[in-house]
């Protein structure tokens, strides 16, 4: 899996960095993961047409110290489609910006 990795995070900025993630993102049934929904005018043609398969998410996964934002974007209605995939140019640098905003807007230092 491709993923975007910031690491040997702090304990007291994991708890600011879980709560930004309770509050902006979609819980789980997994503590520890998050779905981050992407816009649709960053949708491929193919994810696009697929309506049915909205919305479209990547996945936030956190450990002890670090958080891993993964660059593949897929449905969470089901998996037996075509249009999951790796994350484009556009999409990948969604995800980046998306992590390197909280970072900032928290003050996480890395």
């Amino acid at each position: 899996m491709r993923y975007y990795l910031i690491d040997e995070i702090a304990p007291q900025d994991m708890k600011k960095a879980m709560g930004f993630l309770r509050k902006n993102a979609m819980t789980s049934c997994l503590d520890s993961l998050f779905w981050v929904r992407l816009p649709d005018d960053l949708l491929s043609p193919e994810q696009y047409e697929h309506d049915r398969c909205r919305p479209y998410v990547f996945a936030v996964e956190t450990g002890a110290d670090w958080i891993r934002f993964e660059l593949f974007i897929r449905t969470l209605n089901t998996m037996k489609c075509t249009c999951p995939a790796y994350c484009s140019a556009n999409q990948r640098d969604f995800v980046v910006n998306f992590a390197d905003s909280m970072i900032e807007e928290l003050a996480i230092t890395t």
